[in-house]
């Protein structure tokens, strides 16, 4: 879909939000859409603002969907254009009877990427490039970028999912165990390990907004064999040493914090991924790679206790505004 055919309408956002749906064809579940939402600067940012020819594609992570006001304007109000997308599957592109957040592949995201960068439209008009990706949607759009070499001029990963929390060796030892029951039972169904604390501690430090039903589920989403595959699949590339061709941003919590069990430092820690692994995973996706650790952050930087989150902030502005034009 062309820039001139896209239509946009309101976001649940409210007011500043506009949503636009991208049509992805159909799979074995019916059709197939992603939803790509913008915000945009005032008049006057889009002419003088420092990141006047800046476009930001943001990727959400697991069992999500983008609701991050905040984030949006530390971009429009430094002029930059804002866009967020919800991957097929997930958040505001969920249609009923599919499997959410369900792929065999993380290269098969290339053609929800591909729909939302045409209908930003930011080639044709010479801006900049830049991708921000949290979690899932960090390796999502790292794999991506390395793919297409010269297509992004910055990458920003918050708390990317470069590494297995088993770390390499786990990675490696059950890696074969489970390409072979993708192979025979793609769609079984995995034990539960989200005990639901990320949440709770999200909910605890008060960044949490009350999401629409089923998009954001307080133990996520069900994981299943092949999706599994795909993601571990994504990591060996990494670890294997990738090149995502810009300058990179890597923002991590300073620690983790075992998930198996409530613990009150959960509501300053990341008790999802092991930082320590995924910052020796960071430093093979580029050349210049900036990891900043942020104490007292969750998973989500951008979503800590106010803090971290003013210094994530203040690292990732340094950053963008360090920029080569």
């Amino acid at each position: 879909m062309r820039a001139d055919e896209v239509t946009w309408g309101p976001d649940l956002l409210g007011p500043g939000f506009e949503q636009t749906t991208l049509p992805l064809g159909s799979d074995d579940e019916g059709d197939v859409v992603a939803t790509l939402v913008r915000a945009m600067p005032h008049p006057g940012l889009r002419l003088f603002g420092a990141w006047r020819d800046i476009d930001v594609l943001y990727v959400h992570g697991w069992s999500d969907y983008f609701f991050q006001t905040d984030l949006a304007r530390i971009f429009t109000d430094r002029g930059a254009r804002f866009h967020a997308l919800d991957l097929r599957k997930y958040g505001r592109s969920i249609r009923p009877g599919q499997a959410r957040g369900y792929v065999t592949s993380l290269d098969v995201y290339d053609d929800d990427i591909e729909a939302a960068l045409a209908a930003m439209d930011t080639e044709r008009l010479g801006r900049r490039l830049m991708l921000l990706g949290h979690s899932t949607g960090g390796l999502t759009l790292t794999l991506w970028a390395a793919r297409h070499p010269g297509r992004a001029a910055a990458v920003v990963l918050n708390s990317p999912w470069l590494e297995l929390q088993l770390g390499p060796l786990g990675r490696q030892a059950v890696a074969p165990l489970v390409e072979v029951r993708a192979r025979f039972d793609p769609r079984g169904a995995h034990p539960a390990v989200d005990l639901g604390f990320y949440t709770r501690a999200q909910r605890e430090v008060g960044s949490l907004p009350d999401a629409p039903d089923g998009w954001r589920p307080e133990r996520g989403f069900p994981t299943h064999p092949a999706w599994l595959a795909a993601v571990i699949a994504g990591h060996a590339r990494v670890a294997a040493g990738v090149e995502v061709g810009a300058p990179a941003l890597v923002l991590l919590s300073a620690r983790s914090t075992s998930p198996l069990r409530w613990n009150d430092t959960m509501t300053s820690t990341d008790s999802v991924l092991v930082v320590d692994d995924i910052a020796r995973a960071a430093t093979r996706i580029a050349a210049t790679v900036t990891i900043a650790r942020i104490e007292g952050a969750l998973h989500d930087v951008f979503l800590s206790a106010a803090p971290a989150r003013a210094e994530a902030a203040d690292r990732l502005v340094s950053f963008v505004s360090g920029l080569d034009r």
